[in-house]
């Protein structure tokens, strides 16, 4: 299987709700595109996951777990320089990764107690997970991946990442496939003279090989190596043709460090009933607090009485600035002094924090800053006051984003959701580096006021709800012959 990171993370000052975005060309059917309001519509599948078959063991003691910190930064390959990394070998990462998993894996007890000695170190870290499903049969646990920590820091607290610039949505990816572009980040080699593809553009080749029918392996790596560069410097030819079939050309792109821009787009839309906002938010990076807090000073100044949060591409980022963008949605009155979200771990830690040894206490909505960006800390957030959000979703509003959903859900912010069913993932974890590789594996989950967090198979908007995790709203398919934000 040939997986690829488009990376979202969700944390908290110190711990991480996060999702992963990965793209298969060829294993597995991506999301399907729902009709509109009133007609049919698709649901989201995924296979169910099977556990790779035990290799014949060795002697170890199955079932008896040393502390992880025994094994900790003891490295096959050590990094030079100013690391805490000393000479090792791999049994000692998997050793890690065994101790560490039993430890803090939130479902620790599904986990296979597999010989660490007859994997390698990613083939171990693959089976250190749950494999179970849930009761609609897709995988519990989605969310189980690794990152280069140098690569890793620099998106996390930069938005910086390898790429085009150009968010690919792969609509289907069996043949035929379909991919086109959702958005492009402002001066990216993706809106460049010459190679710009913009939203709705969808992709036919690349690099010569068929993206909507080619079938062999060779052809799906070089797709999946094309679309997804894992450097910058890579030069890569496309042919694409614009959302209604015209305009077939053939574009040279080469990939560039492109620094995201999480709320590319803010107007105000002039109505009978007052002024709507429309706010663009693609990812809950650390810039983001700025320009948050800047667009809802905005908003507020100039008396916004409705919001559209569009948070259809946003697959999560760090806790705290959800809280902060739900608290500047909510205002005081409806959220001061309540739980945004709480944190629950596994059963070996009920009552404290088994990361920062601190004590588990509900995480209360922020009414200042957090200092993430250029604002610094302790500054009072502004505030819209409203009791409702028009939320515009898919496949890809993921974890950070799911968390401002639930959380003001939790303090009776109604909230109206438009578009396809959110990802999935009341989940999170810290990121953990060890000997240059950052682990991400699940270790919390996290509930709202009224302490409800059982959303696994996503938020499903519908206009007549039954269960707590569907929202009022409209099943409707994102239109990509539209620019976002666009008024029809």
């Amino acid at each position: 299987m040939i997986v690829f990171p488009g990376l979202r993370e969700v944390v908290s000052q110190g711990h991480i709700l996060m999702l992963y975005k990965v793209h298969w060309l060829l294993m597995f059917s991506m999301p399907l595109l729902l009709a509109g309001c009133g007609g049919g519509g698709s649901s989201r599948s995924a296979p169910t996951p099977t556990p790779p078959p035990p290799p014949v063991g060795t002697d170890f003691d199955q079932g008896i777990f040393a502390a992880s910190s025994i094994y900790k930064d003891i490295c096959l390959n050590p990094r030079a320089g100013n690391f805490p990394d000393v000479q090792g070998t791999t049994d000692d990462e998997n050793d890690w990764l065994r101790a560490w998993s039993n430890d803090l894996y939130l479902w620790y007890d599904e986990i296979l107690d597999e010989d660490p000695r007859l994997f390698t170190t990613p083939d171990y870290f693959d089976v250190m997970k749950t494999f179970a499903t849930t009761s609609t049969g897709n995988a519990r646990d989605n969310f189980h991946f690794t990152f280069d920590t140098q690569e890793w820091l620099l998106l996390s607290q930069s938005g910086i990442s390898a790429g085009y610039g150009a968010d690919f949505e792969l609509i289907s990816t069996t043949p035929p496939r379909e991919a086109i572009v959702a958005f492009v980040e402002p001066g990216s080699p993706a809106d460049s003279p010459g190679t710009m593809l913009p939203r709705g553009t969808r992709i036919l080749e690349v690099d010569g090989e068929d993206l909507v029918n080619g079938t062999s392996q060779a052809a799906v790596d070089a797709l999946n190596a094309g679309l997804f560069p894992s450097a910058a410097g890579e030069t890569h030819e496309f042919v694409v043709e614009d959302f209604d079939g015209t305009n077939r050309r053939t574009v040279t792109i080469v990939s560039a460090n492109v620094e995201q821009n999480p709320v590319p787009e803010i107007f105000i839309i002039d109505t009978a009933s007052g002024p709507v906002g429309y706010m663009l938010f693609n990812s809950h990076i650390a810039p983001a607090e700025a320009d948050l807090v800047f667009a809802m000073d905005d908003f507020e100044a100039q008396g916004v009485t409705e919001l559209i949060l569009d948070m259809r591409y946003n697959g999560g980022g760090f806790l705290d600035i959800a809280n902060m963008l739900a608290y500047m949605v909510a205002g005081p009155s409806a959220a001061a002094g309540r739980v945004f979200d709480e944190t629950q771990f596994n059963d070996k830690h009920v009552s404290v924090n088994p990361v920062t040894g601190q004590a588990l206490s509900p995480g209360f909505f922020h009414q200042v800053t957090q200092g993430f960006s250029s604002i610094p800390a302790g500054d009072p957030l502004p505030s819209l006051n409203l009791s409702r959000v028009f939320v515009l979703s898919g496949p890809g509003t993921c974890s950070a984003s799911e968390a401002v959903i639930n959380g003001l859900r939790g303090i009776g912010v109604e909230v109206v959701l438009i578009g396809d069913t959110t990802c999935g993932k009341p989940y999170g974890f810290y990121a953990t580096d060890n000997c240059g590789t950052t682990y991400f594996s699940i270790q919390f989950r996290g509930v709202n006021a009224m302490g409800f967090g059982d959303y696994s198979d996503g938020f499903v908007p519908t206009d007549t709800p039954v269960e707590a995790s569907e929202i009022t709203g409209c099943l409707v398919a994102d239109d990509f012959s539209r620019p976002l934000g666009d008024l029809d």
